[in-house]
């Protein structure tokens, strides 16, 4: 399994630095207009891949402190919307935020802490599975989402987990 170096990933501005990212021209450039909170809220996810809504809201209440949580989601919502953001779905977990959307990548989380990580796209080029004969769809993403035990857990002797079946019924085996 070939993960991606967090510390690596790209912004969707070739050239830019780690340090710190000019989101003005990309919001622009989808039709928004650029705003303190969309600025604030951008930059929080790029420092905190794969944070959640209530973690980037914390984040950029040092620069916006009248910020609510509900006008933090609504930023968010807009700015996955307009393509700036991918919203991460994962099952037993509130949703999660990042800015890398350059790629086609997968997502492993640990069953036990919740900790994401990205992980290479697993076969390929977009979408990465190739889907039955015969569907009638033309398939644009695949979501592969792994699951396991991470490195620090697994070093504590942290080898259960704590998610909870979806559905009355489903198996807690993994």
């Amino acid at each position: 399994m070939t993960y991606v170096n967090q510390s690596a990933q790209t912004s969707p501005l070739a050239g830019e630095s780690a340090e710190h990212v000019d989101w003005a021209q990309p919001l622009r450039h989808v039709g928004r207009r650029v705003t303190k909170q969309r600025l604030c809220v951008l930059e929080a996810a790029r420092r905190h891949p794969h944070a959640t809504a209530e973690e980037i809201h914390r984040e950029t209440l040092t620069e916006l402190p009248q910020f609510s949580l509900q006008s933090a989601y609504v930023v968010l919502n807009d700015l996955v919307d307009s393509g700036l953001l991918r919203r991460i779905d994962l099952p037993g977990h509130p949703a999660r935020f990042e800015t890398e959307i350059a790629d086609n990548h997968h997502h492993a989380v640990c069953i036990s802490c919740g900790r994401v990580e990205d992980v290479a796209c697993a076969v390929g080029h977009a979408p990465c599975l190739t889907p039955p004969d015969g569907l009638k769809m033309n398939i644009l993403v695949a979501d592969v989402l792994f699951r396991g035990i991470c490195a620090e857990c697994a070093a504590r002797g942290n080898n259960t987990h704590s998610e909870k079946p979806q559905h009355e019924g489903d198996s807690d085996d993994y």
